[in-house]
């Protein structure tokens, strides 16, 4: 069901084949119909959802060397969210587990108890699509969109926290809350009260590295994402690239990426939101562009060597 309504993950794993791809690597999507799995030098999986350890099993029973991608943020804290035991059962499979940082690296390690020889980190990044782009206008005359405006760019879903934003945007009368994504989760959008609120613009999903998204970040005043956690979203990097002033949740690994370049929020915390909402928007609050090793180009090259170094061993 994953790209019914793609999120970080599903693009992700399509910038890494793409970025492999230039670096001269043969790089296919598996087809469960046709499998081929003796022509292929490795298998790179992209998920921890429950229900993947058969797949990885079958993977190492055929002596393939497994990468995972575990894209996961789970602490000593919040590990009881987690079927920890299957969790654990499958990245214990890996002959490397692809962390998006460092932090992630040594968080999973502990938690899990896995030896961090097993880990190599390689940091998410963005296309050149958002870091090359001339301003354009094209959103806002498209929408009919009246400036000023924050924006948030992620699927509608509890983790999130659109909930909270949008209950904090009050507190903002003179800003509009403009939301681009799909609505993972219909019951959550419902409770968001999105669709009845004239503050809240909902534009639903648009399709990544247009020029049209481009727009959206160029012209907000900040790129708000309160998450519960992130490792760190695709969508603030795309923000940080396009110049855009950016404010993540400090839950995760974001701040590996965004050092002091970034307004940090406590999930969950609605005076903590607000007030992360006024420093973002402040006329002091200066623009960050995301450095270019975060282009997908120079994460393919990194994720190349790891794949070497299991190769060669």
């Amino acid at each position: 069901m994953a790209f019914h309504t793609p999120g970080g993950g599903e693009i992700q794993l399509k910038q890494y084949r793409n970025a492999l791809i230039k670096t001269g690597l043969t790089v296919d999507f598996f087809d469960q119909w046709n499998p081929k799995l003796f022509e292929y030098d490795l298998v790179h999986f992209f998920s921890c959802i429950s229900g993947s350890v058969p797949f990885c099993s079958f993977i190492k029973n055929l002596e393939i060397p497994l990468v995972i991608s575990s894209s996961l943020w789970i602490t000593e804290e919040n590990k009881n969210l987690y079927n920890i035991a299957e969790i654990s059962n499958q990245l214990k499979l890996a002959d490397r587990i692809i962390t998006n940082s460092s932090l992630e690296t040594v968080t999973l390690a502990n938690t899990l108890e896995i030896d961090k020889k097993f880990f190599s980190h390689v940091y998410n990044g963005s296309s050149g699509t958002f870091y090359d782009s001339s301003k354009t206008n094209i959103f806002i005359e498209k929408y009919e969109i009246k400036l000023p405006y924050i924006l948030n760019v992620a699927n509608i879903e509890p983790r999130k926290n659109q909930k909270y934003l949008v209950e904090a945007m009050k507190s903002f009368p003179s800003y509009k809350l403009v939301i681009i994504g799909h609505i993972r989760d219909f019951g959550y959008f419902q409770e968001c009260d999105i669709e009845n609120n004239d503050q809240v613009i909902f534009i639903g999903p648009i399709e990544h590295q247009s020029l049209l998204l481009v727009s959206a970040y160029q012209n907000a005043k900040c790129f708000a994402l309160p998450s519960s956690l992130e490792t760190p979203g695709l969508a603030a990097l795309e923000a940080a690239a396009c110049g855009t002033p950016i404010m993540v949740t400090c839950e995760g690994s974001c701040q590996e990426y965004f050092k002091d370049n970034a307004i940090y929020v406590k999930p969950g915390n609605l005076d903590s939101l607000k007030e992360a909402l006024t420093r973002v928007t402040a006329p002091e609050m200066k623009s960050y562009k995301l450095p270019e090793k975060f282009r997908w180009e120079n994460v393919g090259l990194r994720l190349k060597d790891v794949y070497s170094e299991i190769l060669n061993s």
